[in-house]
């Protein structure tokens, strides 16, 4: 019973949110309420909700710090060098303006925290989208399946959990998976290559003056991001505009460009903030300060010097200090970035009551059991294969904890039983990375689309096909070399 109720209630909230008859936070919190109450354990509701919040509480310390932070970056002007270097790069091209998308993201992933590569990734790129008029969620699904991708960087926690798990080495677990990893972010760029051309056949190419000079027009009018057309010239007469989305998400108060590709009709004031030169919270004096701060930070998050939430902490306490050392100045900053802290933190929280209740009721054993048990004996030798085709739905469907500490042990039993070694398991674990980091479990992802103003259902209806894609590329890629 716990079983389907638990398939049951991750059903409901999905088709909820994607069909936007609840917004992500009221779903996350009101839809496992009554499912905990449906199986009988209401009273110990509080209790399960108390230990999900304390379990991500340390996250939500660091997104609303890495926030702070990483939004004094941009006001002071960190990142308007690379904009200003992918501008001359994409040269209002749509589709080098998506490739180059994939590309920053999979560069600044190397850090191995999805929160710090979708914020500076969306800072420099969401001036660009929104002047242009490309579809927003083209801009977070690359950028979340590249993420994804790189994730199963040894310290980017996918690895390492792996190798915890099952007792082994995480070099050798990575190392291997290269080759099979490499083709995964080969798929992505063809990926952003074949929906940047989509984009560019919607749109038209511009010059950058032209794009610069666009006006926006009252009147707005519809259209369909990933399809091809002939009216791409007209939609950019006088900027032309596309229909808004203002619905609550919970991720901020901005539009959303949904899977269709719907764009904002509005060209908001602070849609090329990144690059206007006159703004008055630039610091240029203190450009190499900042830079050195941001990269010491990073570096420190990689060798594990600190907790990152201390890291954050602290980072953006002396970045607020130094670059605005008046209070008012300092309170301006934080009231500026209060609606993406609050949003964000709110939804991690929320999360917290679905995990908790998924964790607490015991669903997530039952469902985990009940899909190890549905595999035939038939199967045993492939372990590995089912392993990493598992990898999909139940990374998504549960933490990365829940599924290398919970699930990975129980197939690489049942693969040593039939002759698989736990290593090819571990392996075959990683595929599903990819589309793990769009999962409404993923604290990360409500970063980007709260950042990218995109509604949560939006992202996942657009993104999910493509991650799946990328996370078969990669199985298919470690059979193919032996890898697994």
């Amino acid at each position: 019973m716990l079983t389907i109720l638990g398939f049951a209630m991750i059903a409901t909230f999905l088709v909820l949110i994607m069909t936007k008859k609840m917004s992500p936070i009221a779903a996350l919190v009101l839809i496992p309420a009554l499912f905990c109450v449906a199986v009988g354990q209401g009273a110990q509701l509080g209790d399960y909700v108390i230990e999900g919040v304390g379990n991500l509480a340390p996250t939500a310390a660091m997104l609303m710090f890495a926030i702070v932070y990483f939004g004094v970056m941009i006001d002071v002007g960190l990142f308007d060098p690379i904009v200003r270097g992918i501008l001359k790069f994409c040269q209002a091209d749509p589709m080098r303006i998506v490739v180059g998308t994939a590309v920053l993201a999979a560069i600044v992933s190397l850090d191995g925290d999805g929160s710090t590569t979708f914020m500076i990734t969306v800072s420099a790129m969401y001036p660009l989208y929104k002047r242009l008029k490309m579809s927003l969620v083209v801009m977070t699904g690359v950028a979340a399946t590249a993420n994804g991708v790189m994730n199963t960087l040894p310290w980017g926690g996918p690895t390492a959990r792996a190798a915890t798990a099952l007792k082994l080495d995480a070099s050798e677990i990575f190392v291997p998976m290269i080759p099979a990893l490499a083709m995964g972010l080969l798929a992505v760029f063809v990926l952003a290559y074949v929906l940047g051309i989509r984009e560019r056949k919607r749109l038209g190419m511009l010059t950058l003056d032209e794009a610069l000079a666009r006006e926006p027009r009252p009147e707005a009018e519809t259209v369909s991001a990933g399809t091809g057309g002939t009216g791409g010239k007209d939609r950019l007469r006088k900027g032309a505009a596309a229909s808004v989305s203002a619905s609550g998400t919970g991720t901020g108060s901005g539009t959303s460009a949904p899977a269709g590709g719907t764009e904002n009709a509005d060209e908001d004031d602070d849609a090329f903030q990144g690059l206007d030169p006159n703004r008055p919270t630039l610091r240029p004096k203190l450009y190499w300060f900042n830079a050195g701060l941001t990269a010491a930070l990073l570096t420190a998050m990689i060798m594990e010097l600190l907790p990152i939430p201390v890291l954050f902490l602290l980072g953006a306490a002396l970045a607020l200090t130094v670059n605005f050392p008046h209070m008012p100045d300092q309170r301006a900053r934080i009231a500026a970035h209060a609606d993406n802290v609050l949003n964000v933190s709110g939804m991690v929280f929320a999360a917290a009551v679905f995990t908790g209740v998924l964790t607490g009721t015991g669903m997530v054993e039952h469902m985990a059991d009940w899909v190890v048990g549905t595999v035939p004996d038939a199967m045993g030798p492939h372990m590995a294969i089912v392993t990493g085709l598992l990898s999909l739905p139940l990374t998504y469907f549960m933490s990365n904890d829940g599924f290398y500490f919970g699930v990975l042990p129980v197939l690489a039993e049942a693969g040593a039983a039939h002759g698989v070694s736990p290593v090819e398991i571990a392996r075959a674990s990683l595929a599903g990375q990819a589309l793990h980091m769009s999962s409404p479990l993923v604290p990360a992802v409500y970063v980007l689309v709260g950042m990218a103003k995109v509604e949560f259902g939006d992202h996942t209806r657009f993104t999910v096909k493509w991650a799946v894609l990328t996370s078969l590329v990669v199985l298919a890629a470690g059979i193919l070399f032996g890898i697994m």
